[in-house]
């Protein structure tokens, strides 16, 4: 099925492909992205739905930053009626990662608590939403001060500002000392090990991403070797002992598997619908302002998703 495009998310994976520190990206030059949203062009031998001309969102593996995407039918998706193709473009990576984490692999239950790193960014905001649907859940978020109102607005209970004070430390402070029971890291390195000192019996650490190592505007080899080398490593006996879980998601590794990921997908839309969910867009950038968007979420700047639009 070929789409073209209108509006394309850009997501950490590009920034570390773009950087030569994503394994799965095609080798340079190529077309990254890993969701799109635009209106079906043409359908390919035995396609019948959606029928051309439906506005769409797509799931791609690299490849929807670009004008056309050509998409296998089962990772195509009929957009609601009243969806813009921005807000379309920022649903899929953002929303399926969170929700996978939280109900698929956390097990988020009635009055758990949650520690969710980078919390003001697209997959962050997403988590804090998600996260209003189940009664009783604290949200620990951590974040740059200039953004805890709107975390504050988005349900987060404890804004942590990670570049003034020990997260782990203020974590303990108000838990008294228990812990949380979900900790959701995008960071890697030595903070894995802080994640999974801050769970208590029962937790779950979610590791989904090694952004310390693309801190830097370019490559260095020597930062990705010393966040590797400060990762924990985990036995099961530990984990056995310790009552914990340790656990990774790759959402865009789930895109050839449409029985975990349609219906989650699926869900996401229907709260969409119903206005439990919202994607909140930090930016749209045109293709050629490819550079300013990376440079926003590599800085840390973005509140929200931010957009490539053809």
């Amino acid at each position: 099925m070929r789409i073209k495009v209108h509006a394309a998310g850009v997501n950490f994976a590009d920034v570390s492909a773009r950087m030569g520190l994503y394994p799965d990206a095609p080798p340079p030059p190529c077309v990254v992205g890993y969701e799109a949203a635009g209106v079906v062009d043409a359908l390919g031998e035995g396609v019948d739905a959606p029928a051309a001309g439906s506005s769409v969102l797509a799931l791609c593996r690299f490849g929807a930053q670009a004008e056309f995407v050509c998409v296998p039918a089962h990772q195509v998706f009929p957009m609601p009626s009243g969806m813009s193709f921005e807000a379309a473009a920022a649903l899929p990576v953002n929303y399926l990662t969170a929700h996978h984490m939280l109900f698929r692999v956390g097990q988020l239950r009635q009055g758990d608590r949650v520690l969710v790193h980078m919390a003001a960014g697209g997959v962050g905001l997403a988590v804090l939403q998600l996260c209003q649907t189940v009664a009783g859940v604290t949200v620990f978020g951590t974040a740059s001060a200039a953004k805890h109102e709107v975390l504050r607005e988005s349900g987060c209970a404890h804004p942590i500002d990670y570049r003034t004070e020990s997260y782990g430390r203020r974590v303990r402070e108000l838990t008294s000392g228990e812990g949380v029971d979900i900790v959701l890291d995008p960071l890697g390195g030595s903070d894995w090990k802080t994640g999974y000192r801050l769970l208590r019996p029962a937790g779950r650490l979610v590791a989904y991403g090694l952004s310390n190592a693309s801190s830097g505007p370019r490559r260095s080899l020597p930062r990705v070797a010393r966040h590797l080398l400060a990762s924990p490593l985990f036995s099961p006996l530990a984990l056995m002992n310790a009552n914990r879980t340790v656990t990774g998601v790759n959402i865009g590794h789930l895109w050839d598997r449409p029985d975990v990921i349609n219906e989650q997908l699926v869900r996401l839309l229907d709260l969409y619908r119903d206005k439990v969910i919202e994607p909140r867009i930090d930016g749209v950038f045109r293709f050629e302002e490819a550079d300013k968007a990376h440079r926003r979420i590599q800085e840390r700047k973005n509140v929200g998703k931010v957009l490539l639009r053809p």
